[in-house]
């Protein structure tokens, strides 16, 4: 009995004194209240494609509209997880599709590999690129007009970009450019050249939503 009695002791015993290194003396921290949102983007190209993406115009990609022609940065950071575009020729032609994180400012400085692919038959030109993880395109990016990538690519070309935005509370980014008739209050979608529905080469697939 005795001997039962000391076990049962020694237990309690040790159960209080983890209890008591469990215990602390404040409530524990919190994870980040930013918004964060990874998404993929589908864009077709309206036409011949041959130009820098900037990272103004990937976080012009998903707007807040505060009046008819006012629209804001929904995200404040966005980062680029890959970008892919499929392009298919017409038969008796080429077709030549082509991505390269170009970016040559600090902040923004991408490997400057080209990632390209052409095709002559059937099958679409295909390119999938990341950007490479020792580079500062594959990094969180703030609004800045600097390159982060080129895009070379025909009419009628899929273009897919794999985004993960993050947003700050109270700080607004005006948009790049005006909307026409934007409801107060409505979240909006722009082209991937970050130019409104009317004048964009790269239109969102859902175009009902862009503005």
């Amino acid at each position: 009995m005795n001997a039962r009695r000391r076990r049962f002791g020694r237990g309690n015993q040790s159960r209080v004194t983890n209890l008591g290194q469990s215990m602390i003396s404040h409530p524990p921290q919190i994870p980040s209240l930013q918004v964060k949102h990874s998404t993929l983007l589908r864009f077709t190209a309206n036409t011949a494609v041959n130009q820098d993406i900037t990272v103004a115009d990937l976080l012009d990609l998903i707007l807040i509209a505060t009046s008819a022609t006012a629209v804001y940065d929904l995200f404040t950071a966005v980062k680029i997880r890959h970008v892919e575009v499929w392009s298919l020729p017409a038969i008796g032609s080429t077709n030549t599709v082509t991505v390269e994180y170009d970016g040559g400012n600090l902040g923004v400085l991408g490997d400057r590999r080209t990632h390209t692919d052409t095709s002559m038959g059937i099958q679409p030109a295909h390119v999938l690129a990341k950007p490479s993880e020792r580079s500062q395109a594959s990094q969180y990016q703030s609004t800045t007009t600097d390159p982060i990538f080129f895009l070379q690519c025909p009419a009628g070309s899929v273009v897919d970009v794999a985004l993960t935005f993050n947003g700050d509370f109270a700080d607004p980014v005006l948009a790049q450019h005006v909307a026409v008739a934007a409801s107060t209050g409505a979240v909006y979608l722009r082209g991937l050249d970050g130019l409104a529905a009317a004048a964009t080469k790269l239109p969102p697939a859902n175009v009902a939503d862009s503005i």
